[in-house]
């Protein structure tokens, strides 16, 4: 049985050149779509508010299974590129996902990228429908 234990809630308006809103005002962003690489100044993207959000919610789990496994994931910082890219299909999104743990050994940050990416909530939502590619610097 899943027991709800949070729910964000956003309402979009104008879809990629629209204003997007949390219920509760805690996000509020006007979106555009970049013009040759280049993003009016601003505005943000889908593709920057999904990175956002995964980038912390795979920091938690980092946290998480830094603390399992007895490691000192001080300092570590999750980036995540979200890429928009265009197929045969339609358009989608492919993810970039690295790790940067300065307490930890190379083998050591790929352990704890791996594990982290089996119990990240994001992670478990794209799996199968979004190609992730994990890299540790």
């Amino acid at each position: 049985m899943s027991t709800v234990l949070f729910t964000g809630t956003a309402t979009c308006v104008g879809g990629r050149n629209g204003h997007s809103q949390t219920s509760d005002g805690s996000v509020s962003v006007d979106l555009g779509m970049p013009k040759n690489g280049v993003l009016d100044a601003g505005k943000t993207t889908p593709e920057h508010l999904f990175a956002t959000g995964y980038a912390a919610c795979f920091g938690s789990a980092v946290e998480l299974v830094g603390h399992q496994k007895k490691l000192d994931v001080t300092g570590a910082a999750v980036t995540v590129a979200a890429s928009l890219v265009k197929g045969d299909d339609g358009f989608s999104l492919a993810i970039k996902l690295s790790l940067k743990a300065p307490a930890l050994s190379a083998e050591q940050t790929k352990e704890v990228l791996e594990a982290a990416h089996q119990v990240c909530p994001y992670s478990k939502a794209t799996r199968g429908n979004i190609p992730v590619e994990l890299a540790s610097s």
